[in-house]
């Protein structure tokens, strides 16, 4: 039996984008959201560990994601054995997941976010998330994305040790909102040598379940 999963989503989206890959684990949780509108990458970690009373887990973060497991190798590095990103952000050290984006965007987003908050225009939204996904799974999306607090995208997460060892990254080599160049830069900061790439957009889980869930096993699986 592999040891449980701690799944941390991206902006916006409802646990159920997990549902096909969560039915082929083990044991695995969709990390809930903090109820402060004024949360911060900490607070979102503290109610991601809130949620689980596993004393070790793999945790697989997706897009801002990324920020939250930086906050969660900071707050209980002695929990987590892995971390995987899927399209996800990884700052620098020090940095926010605004700073993780390419220029002007890295400039532009904490703007926008401060004039019209951090749900998108619906448009952005089906040809961002929604791209390569059915028309009715778009509808579902766009209809119950929950906006998100804007320190998450702002706050740099606090700076984390070099543990765990086991590192890796998947690309989404079709993804329309974090581009391969910021991916890149991502999964050279995550480190690891543990490296995959899905032919999706911004949601493999969706678009590709049975291509995510064989990369998440393949992960999970102990070193020969």
């Amino acid at each position: 039996m592999n040891e449980p999963v701690l799944l941390l989503s991206g902006s916006g989206l409802p646990a159920w984008i997990w549902d096909e890959v969560r039915a082929g684990l083990d044991e695995s949780a969709v990390a809930p959201r903090p109820t402060s509108p004024d949360a911060g990458p900490e607070a979102y970690a503290a109610a991601a560990l809130a949620a689980v009373d596993w004393p070790r887990f793999t945790v697989v973060a997706h897009s801002v994601g990324g920020v939250v497991a930086q906050a969660l190798l900071a707050a209980a590095p002695e929990r987590i054995t892995g971390v995987l990103g899927v399209s996800a952000a990884w700052p620098a050290p020090g940095r926010s997941f605004a700073d993780a984006l390419r220029v002007p965007q890295r400039w532009l987003l904490p703007l926008i976010l401060r004039l019209a908050g951090t749900r998108p225009p619906e448009k952005q939204l089906r040809a961002g998330i929604g791209a390569g996904l059915p028309a009715q799974t778009v509808d579902r999306l766009v209809a119950e994305f929950t906006p998100e607090s804007r320190q998450l995208f702002v706050t740099p997460a606090p700076v984390a040790d070099g543990s765990p060892a086991r590192r890796g990254y998947v690309r989404t080599t079709g993804d329309q909102e974090l581009p391969l160049p910021v991916q890149d830069r991502a999964a050279a900061g995550l480190g690891g040598d543990f490296r995959r790439d899905l032919a999706t957009g911004h949601l493999p889980m969706l678009e590709d379940p049975a291509g995510l869930l064989e990369v998440v096993r393949e992960f999970l699986r102990p070193a020969a």
